[in-house]
């Protein structure tokens, strides 16, 4: 029984109160009440202070409440019992084989388990990365691929429809710039004012010539254009293969070039105008950013006639709207603070209301030390470490749940040594190593000729999941659904993994326990409680596994 079931549970014993005459609640039975697991042992499986909510609309005090809803909520099926506490607290038992029927719930629903449709309708576009395609991806991108990736993965699981989107900053400056400097390092020749620089421009030089044979001797212009095309296609091409090495992946890549080209920027100016969110001074087209909360009004067109990134920026949000998307969720880095009141002016400038469609999360800088020196230079770029040296330095896994296992807005320390190390005060290391266990598990019970029993019929009898530990098992592994749903609602994947620490530390304990024990011991004949706990066992795997695909992260059988 999970603790959204046994809120169904209270529901429908207020409901029938209620119907019975017996209780008066002129609001009507709320649809849901808050079910917790105790802090403290003893006071039942669960809690929940319905009664002290209701008790004023229904006429009468928290505690004479309570006594009404325990007696009744005690003949419901699966509750073992309901004893109040303090002013009305309810403390909630339940039954051991409606707690262990979770179990072959679990192991039926398998990938499923933990999903729910607490989104469900909403479409949410994710913007995480957004990094010029003139270099490849470093530490400063690396925090977003993984609470970016996370986030979809979590919105996915509570129900939303979600796009995973990288915006590509194809347009400006600063591409010309990139093309001149692959020129000037085929040619041999000093890197331009204002280029790019580092050992991967070289590599980028040989592979557009190996591409475009004798594209370096075109005209200047000509060669100017043709090189940053190609060199645009051979950089995109390296992000993408960075990212899925690294197991981030985006549904879409989104070209600024093409808001331009599309004639987006121009529709966007002549909407802003007619809503009256636009004026001109200086020669220069400025939104009115400041009726809606910015500290300044926001330049769209420059009095040179040029357009400005937030121009682009405003353009591309109602994009995303007119793509039919409820929600737009930006994920920035450290230096975006100024951004968040912008972008919340902007949505309301073309008539939203960003409370409803905008969320904007800001992340924090990371730093990685090996050997006590921070680790800053690259091999290959020549200024900061790459995703791809990262990877290779520290692993995807450790790298990844390391990163998602904090909050976005926490400034982040890491010491390789640390997140790499195989020992249990390695989170990563812990939690994998309790599904790598779970999976030698379910191999010896197969070696000694146990088969998983049926978990939709009589096979499986959940009432011998009867032990203390095995109760807080199940009981660990039924508030999966609930933290994936509020890891979705706040936006927070760290939730996930913190989940996965603790739940690995309560099997762990079952585990230790010898009349918990899943394989017979000596002699003894394989019995239906060593088949209840194979479950219990598949259960425990079942829910790892989902915890960690949540993170990006793999559930190896054997370390």
């Amino acid at each position: 029984m999970t603790p959204e079931q046994l809120s169904a549970t209270v529901v429908g014993t207020l409901e029938a109160l209620v119907e019975e005459g017996a209780l008066a609640l002129p609001d009507g039975v709320p649809a849901t009440v808050t079910v917790e697991r105790p802090r403290q042992k003893g006071h039942g499986d669960y809690a929940t202070n319905v009664a002290l909510q209701l008790a004023k609309k229904a006429g009468t005090n928290p505690r004479a409440l309570g006594e009404l809803i325990a007696a009744r909520l005690t003949e419901a099926d699966g509750i073992g019992g309901v004893e109040i506490a303090g002013p009305g607290f309810l403390n909630i038992s339940v039954e051991a084989g409606a707690q262990g029927r979770l179990a072959g719930e679990i192991v039926a629903a398998g990938a499923a388990y933990g999903r729910t449709d607490t989104l469900a309708g909403q479409r949410i576009n994710v913007e995480f990365i957004s990094a010029n395609p003139t270099g490849p991806l470093h530490l400063g991108h690396t925090r977003w691929a993984v609470l970016g990736d996370a986030i979809g993965r979590v919105l996915t699981a509570a129900g939303a429809e979600v796009t995973r989107e990288f915006y590509i900053n194809d347009r400006g400056v600063q591409m010309n710039n990139f093309a001149a400097s692959i020129i000037a390092a085929a040619l041999g020749e000093p890197t331009p004012e204002n280029g790019y620089a580092g050992g991967y421009i070289d590599d980028l030089a040989k592979a557009v010539g190996a591409a475009s044979p004798g594209i370096f001797e075109l005209p200047a212009e000509e060669r100017l254009a043709a090189v940053r095309a190609r060199g645009y296609e051979i950089q995109l091409q390296e992000q993408q293969d960075q990212l899925a090495m690294f197991n981030t992946h985006f549904d879409v890549w989104f070209s600024e070039l093409s808001l331009h080209e599309s004639g987006s920027v121009p529709d966007t100016l002549a909407r802003l105008k007619e809503l009256g969110h636009v004026f001109e001074d200086g020669g220069a087209l400025w939104m009115r950013t400041t009726d809606f909360g910015d500290d300044k009004d926001r330049v769209l067109i420059k009095s040179d006639g040029e357009l400005t990134y937030f121009a682009s920026d405003t353009a591309y949000y109602l994009n995303k709207r007119e793509r039919g998307f409820d929600r737009c969720l930006y994920l920035l880095g450290a230096d975006h603070h100024g951004y968040v009141g912008r972008l919340k002016a902007m949505a309301s400038c073309v008539g939203d209301d960003p409370a409803q469609t905008l969320d904007v999360l800001i992340g924090q800088l990371v730093k990685i030390y090996r050997d006590g020196a921070e680790l800053k230079l690259s091999k290959r770029a020549g200024t900061i470490v790459t995703l791809n040296e990262l990877a290779e330095e520290i692993g995807v896994d450790a790298l990844r749940y390391s990163l998602a296992r904090y909050p976005a807005d926490s400034p982040l320390t890491l010491d390789v040594a640390e997140i790499t190390k195989a020992s249990n005060d390695n989170p990563v290391y812990y939690v994998q190593y309790a599904h790598a266990r779970t999976c030698r598990m379910i191999e010896n019970a197969r070696d000694l000729g146990m088969a998983l029993p049926d978990v939709t019929t009589g096979e499986f009898d959940p009432s011998l999941l009867g032990h203390e530990r095995d109760g807080d098992l199940v009981r660990a592994l039924a508030d999966f659904p609930r933290v994936v749903a509020s890891a979705a609602e706040l936006r927070e994947p760290h939730r996930i993994a913190r989940y996965l620490e603790d739940t690995a530390s309560v099997f762990n304990k079952w585990y230790d326990t010898k009349e918990c024990r899943m394989l017979p011991q000596g002699d003894e004949p394989v019995g239906p409680a060593n088949l209840a706990r194979l479950v219990l066992v598949v259960a425990v795997q079942t829910v790892i596994a989902n915890g960690l695909d949540l993170l990006g992260v793999s559930a190896p059988e054997r370390m």
